[in-house]
C-alpha cells in the first residue's frame, strides 16, 4: 500500500510463530530480516491490518496473540492491543508508528505474495546465532517464541 501520509505512517508487525519458531522474511527493499507486517489502510482496524497482512504476504492464517481481559459491550468492539510499539525513521522525511503482535499460525506453509522474496523458520538456537538479525527483531522474536504455545 501507498503511504497515508507523507510524514508518518501506521504500521503492523506481525511475529508469527507455529511449532516453537518464528517466521522472518527479508525485506525486498531493505535487504534486512524483519517480521511479516505492512501499512494499516484507512478503512481497517490494526487487528485487520495484521490479520491481512500475513494473509497477503506469505499466505498463512494466523489467531493473534490475545490478552483482553474485556470483551466489550454493545456498540464496542474491544480490540486486541498490541505487545509493543515504537515510532522509527523510514526515511529522512518519513516515519512510521509500528504496532507489534505475537501471532499463532495454523499451518508453516508459506505461500509467498512474491516468489523472490526470501523466508525463514527460526528455532531459539538459529535466532540467537543469526548475525544478520537487528537487536528489536530478534528481541520480539524470541518474545515470540516465549509468549505463544502450541
Amino acid at each position: 500500500m501507498a503511504h497515508i501520509h507523507e510524514k508518518i505512517d501506521y504500521a503492523v508487525d506481525v511475529f508469527v510463530v507455529y511449532q516453537n519458531k518464528v517466521l522472518l522474511r527479508k525485506h525486498d527493499k531493505y535487504g534486512i530480516w524483519l517480521s511479516v507486517g505492512g501499512h494499516i489502510e484507512l478503512d481497517e482496524d490494526p487487528n485487520e491490518a495484521a490479520l491481512r497482512e500475513v494473509k497477503e504476504e506469505v499466505g498463512l492464517d494466523v489467531k493473534l496473540l490475545d490478552t483482553r481481559e474485556f470483551f466489550g459491550e454493545r456498540g464496542v468492539q474491544e480490540l486486541i492491543a498490541p505487545v509493543s510499539l515504537n515510532r522509527h525513521p523510514i526515511t529522512d522525511t518519513h516515519e512510521h508508528i509500528s504496532l507489534i503482535y505475537f501471532a499463532k499460525a495454523t499451518s508453516d506453509n508459506v505461500v509467498p505474495e512474491n516468489e523472490e522474496d526470501e523466508w525463514k523458520w527460526c528455532t531459539q538456537a538459529e535466532l540467537e546465532s543469526f548475525d544478520e538479525l537487528r537487536a528489536q527483531v530478534r528481541f520480539y522474536a524470541l518474545k515470540a517464541l516465549e509468549k505463544v504455545t502450541d
